[in-house]
């Protein structure tokens, strides 16, 4: 009988084989050029919109646009505007599920979450209540509001504030620097977050939630309103694409047998409703939030972030999308791509 999670076994052989592939390293030129190249096609372009549910989003200059990546190496590459910050949002799902793995093993994530595409929207009802009745597990991911807000309650600490801190520092030691709360958009997002207190009460209610759901749920509103920069993101990409060692500041930030379970989980469900297609035109790990970041991950060689506001109807950064395809195609970054194919 096939395992539940034989298909994430599979990914998680394919991208350290194809990871460890011997491909000619790229130069710091040959990098920077295929960032200034990507800049360039795309700054002018006015597809898509931002994010308008939380008020403050919708306020967010829609003209910022950087680029940012960074080799396992340390060495960092940036192209247009990497200093203006957003709010992190889903992309903090990553590295508080991450933050599980540490504190209480992957398996934690499997038994109390699970890990397979819900097939349905981010924030879905329906999504809990098929879990809820699943045979042999849920069928939920922490990279969707209700496993996310779940996987926030299962971080452990004596109170709101050791559990809150325990977070933000985790976050920045991925971004190898201090991270603040950007309070506005906080304040508009917990004033607007009623469906994700149901969700919080829901996954309570059936059992996913051990305790005190609201607490759960205004701890995850927090995290989504962790303020981020290009830079800061792409060196998080990196740190996983660096098996969870820094390569900026040179620390293990999390275990190196964690890092390959966090990849699968981004794959699989990292894009909302086109994660299907943007592992296919792409092989790479990734996550987007709808403040307007994409951090994507090419496992032992660089981690890319792009940061541009205005989304598409599935609420990825249009701009991110499409300057990270480019820049991982042109630096040979898909792990599922062979040798071969690299090299033309």
């Amino acid at each position: 009988m096939r395992s539940r999670n034989g298909g994430f076994i599979g990914l998680i052989s394919l991208l350290a084989v194809f990871a460890m592939a011997p491909v000619r390293a790229q130069t710091s030129d040959q990098i920077q050029a295929a960032l200034d190249a990507a800049y360039a096609k795309y700054k002018d372009i006015k597809e898509g919109k931002n994010a308008d549910y939380i008020p403050a989003l919708a306020r967010v200059d829609p003209k910022i646009f950087g680029i940012a990546l960074v080799t396992t190496d340390g060495k960092i590459h940036t192209a247009g505007d990497v200093k203006s910050e957003v709010s992190i949002q889903s992309i903090s799902k990553v590295f508080t599920m991450a933050k599980v793995m540490e504190q209480q093993g992957p398996d934690a994530i499997v038994q109390r979450i699970g890990v397979d595409a819900t097939g349905m929207r981010f924030n879905s009802i329906v999504a809990v209540e098929f879990a809820e009745k699943a045979l042999g597990g849920p069928e939920i991911n922490p990279l969707v509001n209700p496993g996310a807000i779940t996987a926030t309650s299962m971080v452990q600490g004596g109170s709101r504030d050791e559990v809150w801190q325990s977070i933000l520092d985790f976050h920045s030691a991925f971004a190898g620097r201090p991270l603040r709360v950007d309070q506005e958009v906080f304040d508009s997002e917990a004033a607007s977050n009623q469906r994700n207190q149901a969700i919080g009460a829901l996954m309570y209610a059936y059992g996913f939630i051990k305790d005190n759901p609201g607490q759960a749920v205004d701890i995850y509103t927090e995290q989504c309103a962790i303020a981020v920069n290009a830079k800061d993101l792409g060196t998080m990409a990196a740190t996983l694409a660096n098996a969870g060692k820094n390569p900026v500041t040179g620390k293990q930030v999390m275990k190196v047998q964690n890092v390959p379970e966090v990849l699968a989980v981004m794959a699989t469900a990292g894009l909302y409703d086109d994660s299907g297609k943007w592992l296919y035109r792409t092989g790479l790990p990734a996550k987007s939030g709808v403040g307007g970041g994409i951090i994507a991950v090419s496992p032992g060689k660089f981690g890319i972030a792009v940061v541009s506001p205005p989304l598409d109807e599935a609420g990825n950064s249009v701009r991110a999308q499409k300057a990270i395809t480019d820049i991982s195609n042109t630096l040979h970054g898909n792990p599922y791509a062979p040798v071969s194919a690299k090299a033309k």
